[in-house]
């Protein structure tokens, strides 16, 4: 199985950015927790990182007959991207959501995702840990069963 993970804006600034609200943790510590949960899973991960809709959109499109499962954290593109939700009803290959924080207990804005609306399952507030339990989710729902052995 191959998972697609994308991130959108301002993502690339974890550790930097709130670390109130994000934690400490780096964006390449994501990076690095992403490759060794695939590993363990068994799973194949390819990254993305966009501050850019239009990239997020392409990203989205190019994984088309690519992966088999994506898991996307639009950030802010979350509450406002019509485009992101568009490019992942047209490519129709399962998706969850992903959001660090939990957005249900901030700003109401935050509460509405278009992106969501396209995904099978939404995980939120359970920090970078929100990436495994998709990866895992995506892999029990959609994954390549192992094969049976025969019995002789």
């Amino acid at each position: 199985m191959k998972i697609l993970v994308i991130n959108g804006p301002n993502l690339n600034f974890l550790g930097i950015r709130e670390p109130g609200i994000y934690g400490k943790n780096t964006f390449a510590d994501l990076l690095q927790m992403l490759q060794a949960w695939g590993g363990e899973l068994g799973v194949e991960v390819e990254q993305y990182q966009s501050n850019h809709e239009g990239d997020l959109v392409d990203k989205i499109q190019w994984a088309y007959g690519k992966v088999d499962g994506i898991v996307i954290n639009p950030a802010a593109y979350t509450h406002t991207s019509v485009a992101i939700l568009d490019a992942l009803k047209a490519v129709s290959i399962p998706a969850v959501e992903v959001h660090i924080s939990d957005v249900d207990a901030r700003e109401p804005f935050r509460q509405i995702s278009y992106a969501g609306l396209a995904c099978k399952h939404t995980i939120k507030g359970q920090g970078f840990d929100g990436y495994r339990q998709a990866m895992v989710w995506l892999k029990k729902h959609y994954g390549t069963p192992s094969p049976t052995p025969v019995e002789g």
